[in-house]
């Protein structure tokens, strides 16, 4: 029999070894999945992990690596400054479904008038759309003290309603012969999202994530908010000594969340996406949440854990060409991550002793 004993400080050394070992174990059962579903799991596991930067086709899915890991780490940055304060957004997939919705709106509006400001106008659009939809929880809570965790994650089933209906019905292309979905914006060169440096995968959306990891360093690092955020995460007492106000920080850091992945939804549906769709969201704002506490909630731990994540994506589909893995099988390997890094993440604060036998 074991029990679990309060560490008198978090060990910083599980702190940096916990992602490690989640990761190591996501592998061993993954590969025991796989084995599982009739698959070699070495060969699975290899196809995941290596094929996309080192096989034989790397030269096309490296620059996937980028295209897929920039939305990851915008959202994730933004949930990671309300996760350090104890605010708890989970809707960060309406919220980029609706900086899509809001930003391609912009963009079509304007079609098909060919001018620079179009796509600097969506980028505003995008990153106002999320911000709004972030800010129904933000003041609920405020003003009446709901709880964030539920609303805004009921949200995320209206944003996809409100997806559907726009790919039905307002932005369906006239010209599409009555399929659903909106004018492609790769068509429309003022308001597509394209490579700044052709076959890198490069976009305005990478460019963004990097800008937002460098923002969040500083912020957290140099800044006297930033020094609000965590010691409201980590002594909640001691933030009401110090000033802080509680309703101003929920209202930022849901905001700047909430902007953050309204951004990556506008570069993803006027990049690789190019239109609105009813399938067009596919997780991220989910799988970010993964990404946020996979590096920790450090800028810098979330730019690699999305770039792991993004390689898991790229790797996932290649199994699936491959191998015939199933997709289902792939988003389980994903989920075991999380599992178990949350379960793992318990070593930071606790130890494991064997109990004491008693003594009649």
């Amino acid at each position: 029999m074991i029990v679990l004993e309060k560490r008198p400080q978090p060990s910083r050394f599980w702190s940096y070894a916990t992602p490690v070992a989640a990761v190591l174990a996501t592998m061993v059962f993954g590969g025991l999945l796989f084995a599982a579903l009739g698959k070699n799991p070495a060969v699975a596991i290899g196809t995941i992990f290596w094929d996309p930067l080192f096989g034989e086709f790397a030269f096309y899915y490296r620059p996937q690596i980028l295209v897929k890991g920039a939305p990851l780490v915008l959202i994730a940055i933004g949930l990671s400054l309300g996760f350090r304060a104890g605010i708890w957004n989970i809707g960060a997939e309406g919220q980029y479904i609706m900086g899509a919705i809001a930003g391609a709106g912009v963009g079509l509006a304007f079609y098909p008038l060919e001018a620079w400001y179009i796509f600097p106008l969506m980028v505003l659009g995008g990153a106002l759309g999320g911000w709004a939809w972030a800010m129904i929880p933000a003041v609920l809570k405020v003003r009446f003290g709901t709880n964030e965790i539920l609303v805004s994650l009921m949200l995320v089933y209206v944003a996809e309603q409100l997806l559907a209906s726009m790919s039905l019905g307002l932005m369906r292309n006239p010209e599409g012969h009555g399929f659903p979905g909106s004018r492609n914006l790769q068509q429309y060169e003022s308001a597509h999202n394209g490579e700044l440096i052709a076959g890198s995968g490069m976009h305005w959306g990478v460019a963004a994530a990097f800008i937002a990891v460098i923002f969040a360093y500083v912020l957290l690092n140099r800044h006297m908010l930033g020094f609000h955020i965590r010691l409201t995460g980590e002594a909640p007492r001691a933030a009401r000594f110090a000033g802080v106000r509680p309703s101003r920080l929920i209202l930022f850091c849901l905001g700047v969340s909430g902007a953050l992945a309204g951004l990556a939804g506008l570069f993803e549906v006027a990049g690789p996406a190019g239109q609105i769709t009813i399938d067009f969201n596919i997780g991220y704002g989910f799988t970010a949440i993964i990404v946020a506490f996979l590096g920790r909630l450090h800028p810098v731990g979330i730019l690699l854990a999305g770039g792991l994540m993004a390689l898991t994506y790229i790797g996932g589909e290649i199994a699936q060409g491959n191998l015939g893995l199933p997709a289902a099988a792939i988003q389980v390997f994903q989920g075991m991550l999380l599992f178990f890094l949350l379960a793992l993440d318990i070593l930071t604060n606790y130890r494991i002793r064997p109990r004491k036998s008693e003594v009649a």
